[in-house]
C-alpha cells in the first residue's frame, strides 16, 4: 500500500481491528520511509448482476426501481415498510447468491411476483396483470383462482 504522504510503497500494518458490525477491517499503517501513520479500511465489495432486458439492452441493477415496482403494486395496501424492505433484501440476496454476472429481467419479475404473493395477494394480482400482460378477464380469473388454491392448501 502506498503512503498517502510520500507515496513510498513500503508501509507496515501496526494494528488491525474488525468493526463492531463485522463488515469492515480497520488497519493502522506506518510508512517505512517518512514514518507517518494512516488508516485504511477493507470492506466487502459485492456487485449486483447486470440486468438483460427483453430487447437485449443491459442496465445496472437499480434497487430504487425494484422498490418503485413493489410500492406501485402495494399502493394503498396494508403492508409495512419493514416488510417491503425485507422483500427487497431477499430479492437482492437471491441475485447475489446466484453468482451470475447477468440476469434476465424476467427472472427479477418472477422474484418480485413470489415476494408479492407472500406479502399481499391483491398486490400480486396487480403486478401479475401488468407483468404477464393480461389481455382479458379470463386471465385475471385464472390468477385469482391460483391464489385461492394456494390459500386453501396447507403450508408445508
Amino acid at each position: 500500500m502506498k503512503c498517502p504522504f510520500c507515496h513510498h510503497e513500503d508501509t507496515q500494518v501496526i494494528d488491525t481491528r474488525v468493526s463492531e458490525e463485522g463488515d469492515t477491517i480497520r488497519r493502522r499503517r506506518r510508512c517505512a520511509h517518512c514514518d507517518k501513520r494512516f488508516t485504511t479500511y477493507e470492506r466487502i465489495e459485492l456487485s449486483m448482476p447486470v440486468i438483460v432486458k427483453k430487447n437485449g439492452s443491459r442496465a445496472d441493477f437499480d434497487p430504487a426501481k425494484l422498490r418503485a415496482s413493489l410500492m406501485l403494486a402495494l399502493r394503498k395496501r396494508p403492508v409495512s415498510a419493514e416488510a417491503v424492505d425485507a422483500a427487497i433484501h431477499r430479492i437482492e440476496e437471491k441475485l447475489l447468491s446466484s453468482g451470475a454476472r447477468e440476469v434476465i429481467s424476467g427472472h427479477i419479475g418472477e422474484l418480485v411476483m413470489r415476494e408479492l404473493k407472500r406479502l399481499d395477494k391483491i398486490a400480486y394480482i396487480r403486478f401479475a396483470s401488468v407483468y404477464k400482460s393480461f389481455e382479458d378477464v379470463a386471465e385475471f380469473q385464472d390468477a385469482i383462482a391460483e391464489v385461492g388454491r394456494e390459500r386453501k392448501t396447507p403450508s408445508k
